[in-house]
C-alpha cells in the first residue's frame, strides 16, 4: 500500500487528498519506484486548477518529477535494476502517470540513473528545470559566444537553469526580475546582467548591455502585456520563446517591429524535446555531462515533508521562491 496524492475536483491546494493506493506490479515498460523526493512545478497547480495544456480526468493523480529507489522492473526493461537510484524526466501525461506518492508507477523512458553526486533532493529537481531550457536555448536557438540571453522571471527554477545553460554555452545571460530583492540572489547565481524592470526601462536597458544590437533570445514563462516589450528588446532575426502564462493579462504582439527585424515568436514546452527519444537522449547527455563538470546545478528553495503537500503547493503559488520547491517523501 502507498500513499498517493489525488483530486477530485478543480480547486486550490485544499483539493488535495492523500489516497490509500495498492500500487500495481510495473507492466512491461514500466519502473515502480519508492519516492524519497519529489519536484514541485508550475504544471502541476495549473493541471490542480485543470487550468493547463490538456485537461485533468477525475479523480486526478499530478506529479511530473520524482527521485527514489527502483523497487520493481517491467519484463521488458533494460538498463534500469532493483536498487538503482534514479529520477524521472517529464515525459508523459499526468493523466497516466503521476509522481506524487509514496510508491509510484512510471514509463522505462522515463526513467534515468542520476550522478550519485546528487542528493535525491537535487535529483528531483533537474529535468523539469533543465530540460525545459535545454530544448529551446540549446537544441532549439543553439546559444553560443556573442548571444545575448533575456530571462525574464530569472529565480524560477527554469530560469535559474536557463542562467547556468546560457553561461555554459558561452553566451550572456541577462536576468530580469521585477524588484531589486533578488539582484544579488541572481547575480550569484551567475547572471552577466540584471535588469529591474519595476526600476528600468526594460528595452533601454537591453539595448545598452547588447551595444545597440538587441538580444538573440528571449525565454519567458510570463506573457500578458510585457511581452510585446521583450519581442521588441530582439536582435535583428531573434527567437522570442513563451512557455508559460503567469500573466492573467492578454498578451500581444509589436507586429511591425517583427516585420522589420523579422523575429520569431515559438510557443515552447518539455515534450518538444522529452517526448522525442532522440531529442531526449540528447538532453539527458548534455544535462549529465554538465552536472558532472560542475557547470549545472540544481537550485533548492524550500522543501517540505509529505504531509505537508498542501502548504507546499500554496507556497509555490506566493510566487516568491528562489529555485526549486521540493517535497521529502
Amino acid at each position: 500500500m502507498s500513499r498517493t496524492i489525488k483530486f477530485a475536483k478543480a480547486g486550490g491546494p485544499e483539493v488535495l487528498e492523500f489516497v490509500e493506493t495498492q500500487v500495481a506490479a510495473p507492466g512491461p515498460a514500466e519502473v515502480r519506484i519508492q519516492v524519497k523526493a519529489i519536484g514541485i512545478n508550475r504544471a502541476e497547480s495549473m493541471w490542480r486548477n485543470d487550468d493547463y495544456i490538456e485537461p485533468a480526468r477525475f479523480p486526478a493523480g499530478l506529479g511530473y518529477e520524482a527521485a527514489g529507489i527502483v523497487d520493481a522492473v517491467g519484463a521488458e526493461v533494460a538498463g534500469i535494476a532493483v536498487g538503482d537510484a534514479v529520477s524521472v524526466i517529464p515525459a508523459f501525461s499526468m493523466n497516466q502517470y503521476f509522481t506524487y506518492g509514496e510508491v509510484v508507477l512510471v514509463p522505462a523512458y522515463a526513467v534515468v540513473k542520476h550522478p550519485a553526486s546528487l542528493s535525491f533532493a537535487e535529483a528531483a529537481s533537474v529535468w523539469m528545470m533543465f530540460v525545459t531550457a535545454y530544448g529551446a536555448l540549446i537544441e532549439d536557438a543553439k546559444v553560443g559566444k556573442g548571444d545575448f540571453v533575456l530571462i525574464p522571471a530569472a529565480s524560477s527554477s527554469v530560469g535559474l537553469a536557463a542562467i547556468q545553460l546560457a553561461n555554459y554555452a558561452g553566451a550572456t545571460s541577462v536576468a530580469l526580475t521585477r524588484t531589486a530583492e533578488k539582484r544579488q540572489q541572481l547575480i550569484d547565481a551567475g547572471a552577466a546582467h540584471v535588469i529591474v524592470t519595476e526600476e528600468a526601462d526594460l528595452l533601454q536597458e537591453t539595448m545598452r548591455i547588447t551595444d545597440g544590437k538587441g538580444a538573440r533570445v528571449v525565454f519567458d514563462p510570463v506573457g500578458g502585456p510585457n511581452f510585446q516589450k521583450l519581442v521588441s528588446a530582439l536582435a535583428f532575426q531573434g527567437i522570442a520563446y513563451i512557455y508559460g502564462a503567469l500573466s492573467e493579462g492578454p498578451t500581444t504582439l509589436p507586429v511591425l517591429d517583427m516585420i522589420g527585424k523579422m523575429t520569431a515568436v515559438k510557443a515552447h514546452n518539455i515534450w518538444l524535446t522529452s517526448g522525442d527519444e532522440a531529442g531526449r537522449k540528447a538532453a539527458v547527455a548534455f544535462v549529465l555531462k554538465g552536472l558532472e563538470e560542475g557547470a549545472l546545478k540544481p537550485v533548492i528553495d524550500r522543501t517540505f515533508k509529505f504531509d505537508d503537500i498542501v502548504d507546499a503547493h500554496r507556497y509555490l503559488e506566493n510566487n516568491g521562491q528562489f529555485g526549486k520547491i521540493v517535497v521529502t517523501v
